[in-house]
């Protein structure tokens, strides 16, 4: 296999594991907060491992006012955590997927209102497809509905995901992503503690273990491979691939929980991907 075959299969596999979290966090009996942290607890020990092992010491000669937008952005994050697990819990991986996958139009929304980045017309049409796209995969038109719920907390995990992946723009700056991640889980974990302090006793072996599986595979080694593929793969093929994560996410749902999205999940779900799919590949090629 060439090296760019090996890199593809890599990212496959990290947007595979990318798209199972939500299937760990379906199967663990915890809280959204207890999974929040759980995760980020693994995450952050395979983290601090793997700098060490390079001589990484994030924490060396950052000013004050980065560790503030740090911090800022570990909250963001946590906050997305918590709505997208919140909405798999309450609507079913596939909802709570494909609320999330709306993200990128949030994006091009956010880029246009803080830094007056024209939104083409190739992103006006991927808002409007999104919108048709969860007109069609929403449950029911009532708010008291599970999965209508589940849902709504999906989109909103996608608005905090596409505000954090703005304010990054600005915030990183000459960081590495380890580094960024090393920052926002070491702020999450001390953050989400207090949350979940009540609920440690009750963690069932098993609960921890699909947390284990969140936090060392789906965070640590889906980056990792995530991360490396990328030195081969162009940015194009790169978006493509990574809007397959509803897809797998879905698929695998379906065949390890039995949760069989209908027609027009399916319909808006296809609509949603494809419009994301084509948003990505303009951009790359820009």
């Amino acid at each position: 296999m060439t090296s760019r075959g090996a890199a593809l299969v890599s990212m496959h596999l990290a947007t595979l594991l990318f798209g199972v979290s939500g299937v760990f966090g379906r199967l663990t009996a915890c809280s959204a907060e207890m999974i929040v942290f759980g995760r980020t607890v693994f995450a952050l020990g395979i983290l601090w491992l793997l700098l060490w092992r390079r001589g990484c010491a994030p924490w060396r000669g950052r000013r004050l006012d980065q560790v503030a937008r740090l911090a800022l952005s570990a909250v963001l994050l946590a906050l997305h955590w918590f709505t997208f697990f919140l909405g798999i819990k309450v609507g079913g991986v596939a909802v709570g997927t494909l609320g999330f996958a709306c993200f990128p139009a949030f994006v091009a929304f956010f880029e246009h209102l803080f830094f007056r980045e024209r939104i083409t017309g190739a992103e006006k049409m991927l808002m409007v497809c999104v919108t048709v796209g969860l007109v069609l995969v929403t449950p029911a038109y009532d708010f008291g509905d599970r999965g209508t719920e589940g849902l709504m907390w999906g989109v909103l995990s996608g608005v905090i995901y596409a505000l954090n992946a703005v304010s990054n723009r600005r915030n990183v700056g000459s960081m590495s992503g380890e580094e960024v991640c090393w920052w926002q889980y070491a702020v999450i974990v001390p953050l989400t503690l207090p949350l979940v302090a009540g609920e440690l006793a009750a963690v069932t072996a098993w609960d921890w273990l699909w947390l284990a599986c969140l936090g060392l595979l789906c965070s640590g080694l889906a980056y990792t491979l995530f991360v490396n593929s990328l030195r081969e793969i162009p940015a194009r093929l790169a978006a493509v691939v990574i809007a397959l994560e509803p897809l797998y996410a879905i698929a695998v749902s379906w065949l390890c929980l039995g949760e069989r999205p209908g027609l027009r999940m399916l319909c808006g779900g296809a609509i949603i991907l494809g419009a994301v799919i084509a948003a990505g590949l303009r951009r790359g090629a820009e």
